[in-house]
């Protein structure tokens, strides 16, 4: 089992900067890719940015050239991963969540709160 806590959200007024780090607990040798979603009201959970153990990256077109996605490993286990954001929109408020995929397990985190106000 893996275990994700979020943290960094916040709110902002647009065009400003915040910084979301998820940090993994447990089983964190067994992690293969991690990423952020964002959820808003009504609306399905949408990709914004994952990354793999390999470090290959992936964006949604929403959010390419404006948020950074990394990985940083500790103790060997590439455990925390971090999304910084920048150039912020309205559009982009949403609740964000931290996931982990396993080969036969995903994990979510509770989400946190980014909210961006014009």
């Amino acid at each position: 089992q893996v275990q994700l806590v979020e943290s960094g959200g916040g709110a902002v007024q647009a065009g400003g900067s915040l910084r979301l780090s998820c940090v993994a607990s447990g089983n964190t040798l067994a992690i293969n890719a991690m990423g952020w979603y964002r959820q808003t009201p009504g609306k399905e959970r949408e990709l914004v940015a994952t990354v793999t153990s390999g470090g290959n990256t992936n964006y949604a077109d929403s959010v390419k050239d404006r948020f950074t996605i990394s990985r940083i490993s500790r103790n060997n286990a590439k455990n925390t991963v971090t999304l910084q954001m920048n150039s912020l929109k309205p559009e982009d408020t949403a609740v964000y969540y931290c996931k982990a995929d396993l080969r036969y397990a995903n994990y979510w985190g509770q989400g946190t709160q980014v909210t961006v106000s014009p």
